[in-house]
C-alpha cells in the first residue's frame, strides 16, 4: 500500500511539471525601457518531450532580428533561458531568470555585466496572433 502511495504522488508531481511545460508553450510578447532605449521582443517557446526550444524576435534601436534562445529551463514555476547576441564583434550573453504566473512571465534580464532589467512578458493569444479575417 505504502508503495501505491509514493506511485501515486510521483505520477502526480510528473503531470504538474507536464501542466507547466504546456502552460509554457506559446508565444509570449513584451515592451521594456533598457539602456539603449525601448525594446519590443516577442518569445516562441515549445515543448516536445519535456525538451523546450524558442526563439526571440526583437525591435529595438540597435536594429531588429531574432535569436535562438538556449538552456531553456522549467521547474516549477521557475524559468530561465538565455541569448546570445553580437556586440562590438563580441558575442554577449543575456540571461533570463523569473516566474511564470498563468499568462505572464515576470523575468529579471541581465546583460553581460552591463545592466539588468526587469519585464513582464504576456501570452499573445490565438485571436491576438491571427489578422482578422476580410470579406
Amino acid at each position: 500500500m505504502k508503495s501505491r502511495l509514493i506511485a501515486i504522488a510521483i505520477l502526480f508531481l510528473s503531470c504538474l511539471g507536464l501542466a507547466h511545460a504546456a502552460d509554457l508553450a506559446g508565444t509570449w510578447a513584451a515592451n521594456f525601457d533598457s539602456q539603449i532605449g525601448p525594446q519590443k521582443y516577442t518569445y516562441e517557446f515549445k515543448s516536445e518531450d519535456n525538451k523546450f526550444t524558442g526563439k526571440a524576435t526583437y525591435v529595438h534601436s540597435m536594429g531588429k532580428g531574432s535569436v535562438e534562445l538556449k538552456n531553456i529551463a522549467l521547474k516549477g514555476d521557475d524559468i530561465s533561458f538565455s541569448e546570445t547576441v553580437a556586440f562590438d564583434g563580441n558575442e554577449l550573453i543575456i540571461t533570463y531568470t523569473g516566474k511564470i504566473a498563468g499568462d505572464e512571465l515576470k523575468l529579471t534580464r541581465k546583460v553581460g555585466d552591463f545592466a539588468t532589467e526587469e519585464l513582464v512578458a504576456k501570452r499573445v493569444k490565438d485571436t491576438e496572433a491571427k489578422p482578422a479575417a476580410t470579406k
